[in-house]
């Protein structure tokens, strides 16, 4: 998995509305929680998703993206941001080819169960701030992401 410290290379996915998406143009303005879940219309997904959703306020605050992918298609991360009136883009990484990338993914693993739950708070210099890898508790990617961004903002070595 991609270690706090660590740098990040750009990648492009596609989202939900099936435009291609560059990790890059989120970071030209601003941080991103970069937040990797195993299966969209899923409970726990859903669960963790709709946080990310309910701290808009907060990351916008802070000059933070919210960014979700999964190996969903984008027709499935299109039902998936309507249904729960996301606000931010839902990026469909099939292959898995960006979960393997940082290490957010099984490799015994069959169908969604291999993209592991992880969030990556990266910084606009593209270095990784903090890595949340928690299965279980669903609220608290979100959660420690504006924790680490709050430090980080207030530490002055914000944007």
């Amino acid at each position: 998995m991609i270690s706090k410290g660590a740098t990040v290379t750009d990648f492009t996915l596609p989202d939900q509305d099936d435009n291609p998406r560059r990790l890059g143009e989120f970071l030209a303005t601003g941080h991103v929680a970069l937040f990797f879940y195993p299966a969209a219309m899923t409970k726990g997904c859903t669960a963790q998703s709709c946080h990310f959703r309910d701290l808009m306020a907060e990351f916008r605050e802070l000059d933070a993206h919210r960014v979700g992918i999964s190996a969903d298609a984008p027709r499935k991360q299109k039902q998936f941001a309507h249904t729960n009136d996301f606000d931010f883009p839902l990026l469909s990484d099939p292959d898995r080819k960006i979960a393997r990338r940082f290490g957010a993914f099984r490799k015994l693993m069959p169908g969604p169960l291999a993209t592991k739950r992880a969030t990556f708070v990266i910084g606009t210099d593209w270095r990784v701030l903090d890595v949340i890898a928690n299965e279980f508790s669903m609220t608290i990617h979100a959660d420690q992401a504006l924790e680490t961004l709050r430090a980080h903002t207030q530490g002055g070595t914000g944007r």
